[in-house]
């Protein structure tokens, strides 16, 4: 999961510090000539990508966190009602534990936690975040499973836990 940051050293204070990620390793600046990048990434030429950091977050995903310099960069971060909106949510075992850390943090929270009741989602609680550059998290917690898993064997992805 890769996404672009406005600021790589206080992303990765964030995903260190309060998400508790691993930093990895980085790549160094990198920069191409004539159309390479827009024919590669999709991105103006004359895009320079100042560095690209991954992580690794305990049992779930792997990031690169990129900083781009690009003609005409919008550094607006999108809503998640937005095209291209979206949110990141981890998932937690125990969401009121997450949440006190969270404040502990000086996270800015965005109301309180919701709790599922009824319908496919019935014993789900989640609550949104925000990090210091304005873009939108999630804790998502459902330790005893949810609605949907009475009526299919499907299931949603859970993150594993070591010996699972």
């Amino acid at each position: 999961m890769g996404f672009t940051v406005p600021d790589l050293e206080e992303a990765t204070s964030f995903f260190v510090d309060v998400i508790g990620c691993e930093f990895v390793f980085e790549i160094g600046q990198f920069v191409a000539d004539g159309d390479w990048m827009a024919k590669h990434l999709n991105v103006a030429p004359g895009t320079i990508m100042r560095k690209l950091r991954f992580f690794r977050c305990k049992y779930g995903p792997n990031f690169e966190i990129f900083q781009y310099e690009a003609p005409g960069q919008n550094i607006e971060q999108p809503k998640n009602s937005d095209v291209g909106g979206h949110h990141l949510a981890f998932y937690v075992d125990d969401l009121d534990a997450a949440v006190a850390y969270l404040k502990s943090k000086g996270v800015r929270l965005l109301g309180e936690p919701t709790s599922r009741t009824a319908g496919p989602n019935a014993g789900q609680r989640w609550i949104y975040f925000v990090s210091p550059w304005g873009m939108q998290f999630e804790l998502v917690s459902f330790p005893d499973g949810k609605g949907y898993e009475k009526t299919t064997s499907l299931r949603l992805w859970h993150p594993a836990k070591p010996g699972d």
